[in-house]
């Protein structure tokens, strides 16, 4: 076994490899204080015949154990992955993916276990920082190192790897990964920071990062393995020149038809009829062909971007398409918008709720609730496709996930609005950041809705074009420039900062005078996106919808909460079966009453009124005789409450007994004189009575 140990952050980074998983190709075991990860990596030795694409699987899985619990439900076993394990797998898999070979097709899996969780909160860079060692330790063919490190900021300051106590306070919150000479990705959300401090926020984590690349390097060294031989693809020169000669002005002439659907449709008859030319019978070409034929468009596409500065729409690079957008349009749903933005359409629709309908998170970190919900549907209509609908993909979970990380600053406390918010954002077209105009959609929803968020958010996906000196950053990206480019990136915010931001980048060289630059180019698309949208609603509605709950919010005292909710909840169900209403109480004493009828919620709240109030020195009470002794009267003056009225307070003049006056049953005023330490209360009915009325 062998250990390698550095500085991490403002811990220890361990790592031990050689002992663990020792039949995979690589295996590495990571430690950060209390968190503990298994990482490894296996790749096939043959390669699939026909594959030509690299088929890689990243899996991250939590293990119940690994925080000193048992798995809930009927099995007690893990069973499907939760979203915070797609979201770590997308993480882990975003910032190597790019770092394989050209011409690797073996079938590799990478697999990331959590074994044990601390409170560092570092389990997902853990798992990228376990990854990159698995593979740097195995003979797979890999780019990397990989470094990987979490950014906050917090009172002022930026800091490594912030802690779960930490976590829920950070003004910026990012995940970056990169090589020792560049970034690779970068994910995470803020409370409208600015660009400059993005900015350093990065840079200050790729520092950090060169030293944990450096610090694998040194461990390969020692104990890795040597890299199994890479058989290069052989290059049919001739075929490519064919094709070139057959093809190259048609597909010119296809490139620039602003109709995504149009355009695919010509390219896909000229590569059939390359095909069909220049297949032959005796041996099938045809994948050889599709190959040769993408790069020519590739190539193209980027020239005509580079050197012409003319997208495939006719745009230019910083131009952004035509966007409109209504809302209101969904007679029962609470909120509904459509935000449509050149050939891309998001439909969303925001549903209110009540504290029952919150999600139930049962994490390792602990129990919690979630009141903020958005899900993202990418049905195959979507893109003109035909396919199972099943469930969603890692994808819809990743978007859906970034949009709702891009709202959530935005969106009111619980306190100033007590209702659990839902969107549903579908996709009914889709060429270019579906995720972004679903971020302008779920804003327009909630706006309709009446939700009072506050600002709005808009968001934006850059692209960029790098050949040799070149430079070209492009606003507002089609899904064909997506594919075709060198960075995605997408950033969200209000026009006082961003609040989410995600980075993918495919190619080396990106310094920071160009990410500058993009991130500048974002912010004026972006306030040009918001404008847009002030154009279909400038601020949330007044009012809520017609068919959304309405909850009426009050206050009592904690430790009244059991005499509200009743023996075996009693009391609370006898409530609202009396009034057909919703209840909602906290911890705290925070009384949620939701109804569509008015006056249902009035005579709940005056229910529990009666039973949480207490009596008030000085204040004159209507109560009912209950109880006759020598001494005086016990008279009800609010449900469970009682006190005495003495005989010496019962009239001016002087009685021989106190039936001489009051009866069980009699109806009496009242003025509460005295409330002891022990919470009794001393009435009397002579002070509310002038000399001579007895």
């Amino acid at each position: 076994m062998n250990t390698f140990e550095t500085e991490f952050g403002r811990g220890r980074l361990v790592v031990e490899t050689g002992e663990f998983a020792k039949q995979s190709d690589g295996a590495a075991l990571v430690r950060l204080g209390d968190t503990v990860v298994l990482a490894t990596a296996v790749a096939e030795k043959k390669v699939r015949e026909g594959l030509d694409f690299f088929p890689l699987t990243i899996d991250y899985q939590e293990k119940a154990y690994a925080a000193g619990k048992i798995p809930g439900g009927f099995f007690k076993r893990e069973g499907r992955p939760s979203e915070k394990e797609v979201l770590t797998s997308r993480l882990i898999d975003r910032p190597l993916r790019p770092l394989f070979p050209e011409g690797f097709f073996s079938e590799t899996q990478g697999i990331a276990t959590l074994l044990s969780f601390g409170d560092e909160n570092v389990s997902d860079v853990l798992g990228i920082l376990g990854m990159s060692c698995a593979l740097m330790l195995s003979d797979i063919p890999f780019g990397g190192p990989v470094g990987a490190v979490k950014v906050g900021y917090l009172n002022g300051q930026i800091i490594l790897n912030p802690n779960l106590a930490e976590a829920d306070s950070l003004e910026l919150n990012i995940t970056v990964a990169g090589t020792e000479d560049f970034i690779v990705m970068v994910e995470g959300g803020a409370s409208e920071v600015s660009e400059s401090l993005l900015l350093e926020a990065i840079e200050t984590a790729h520092a950090e990062i060169k030293r944990l690349c450096r610090f694998q390097e040194e461990m390969r060294e020692k104990a890795g393995r040597p890299k199994r031989e890479l058989i290069p693809q052989p290059t049919d020169e001739e075929l490519k020149r064919a094709i070139i000669d057959l093809c190259e002005k048609r597909i010119a002439e296809c490139i620039v038809i602003p109709d995504k659907l149009k355009r695919q449709t010509e390219l896909d008859l000229v590569r059939k009829e390359a095909v069909e030319k220049l297949n032959t019978p005796e041996a099938d070409r045809s994948k050889e062909i599709a190959k040769a034929f993408f790069e020519i468009e590739k190539q193209q596409v980027r020239d005509m971007i580079v050197k012409k500065g003319v997208r495939a729409d006719g745009r230019r690079p910083d131009e952004i398409r035509k966007i409109y957008g209504k809302v209101g349009f969904l007679p029962r749903a609470h909120g509904s918008a459509l935000f449509v933005r050149g050939e891309t359409q998001a439909l969303c629709a925001a549903t209110l709720g009540t504290g029952e309908d919150e999600q139930k998170i049962d994490a390792l970190e602990g129990e919690s609730y979630k009141r903020f919900m958005l899900h993202y549907n990418f049905p195959p209509f979507s893109v003109g496709e035909v396919k199972f609908l099943r469930g969603p993909g890692r994808r819809e979970i990743g978007h859906g996930a970034l949009a709702e990380r891009a709202i959530k600053p935005m969106v009111p406390a619980k306190e100033e609005f007590p209702y659990t918010i839902r969107i549903v954002s579908d996709i009914l077209e889709s060429n270019g950041s579906s995720s972004m105009a679903t971020v302008c959609a779920s804003v327009l929803a909630l706006m309709d809705a009446g939700v009072p968020i506050k600002s709005p958010v808009a968001g934006i996906a850059m692209g960029l074009v790098i050949e040799e000196d070149s430079v070209v950053i492009l606003s507002d990206i089609l899904g064909l420039e997506d594919h075709l480019g060198d960075m995605d990136f997408k950033v969200t915010g209000t026009e006082k900062g961003i609040t989410a931001f995600q980075m993918d980048v495919k190619k080396a060289g990106i310094n920071r005078a160009v990410l500058e630059e993009a991130l500048n180019e974002a912010k004026a698309g972006r306030l040009h996106i918001l404008g847009k949208m002030r154009e279909v609603l400038s601020a949330p509605r007044e009012n809520l919808a017609p068919y959304a709950p309405r909850i009426y919010v009050m206050h009592i005292k904690p430790e009244k909460i059991r005499e509200v909710i009743g023996t075996g909840g009693k009391v609370i169900r006898g409530i609202v079966e009396e009034t057909g209403v919703k209840i909602d109480i906290d911890d705290t004493g925070l009384v949620n009453i939701a109804s569509n009828d008015e006056a249902s919620a009035m005579k709940a709240k005056a229910i529990i009124e009666g039973i949480v109030a207490e009596a008030e020195l000085g204040k004159v009470y209507e109560g009912k005789v209950v109880r006759i002794a020598e001494f005086g009267a016990f008279v009800e003056i609010m449900p469970g409450i009682d006190g005495l009225v003495h005989i010496s307070q019962i009239s001016h003049k002087r009685i021989a007994k106190v039936t001489d006056v009051l009866h069980e049953g009699d109806m009496v005023t009242v003025k509460v004189i005295e409330i002891d330490k022990q919470g009794r209360v001393r009435l009397s009915r002579k002070e509310i009575l002038k000399p001579g009325e007895d």
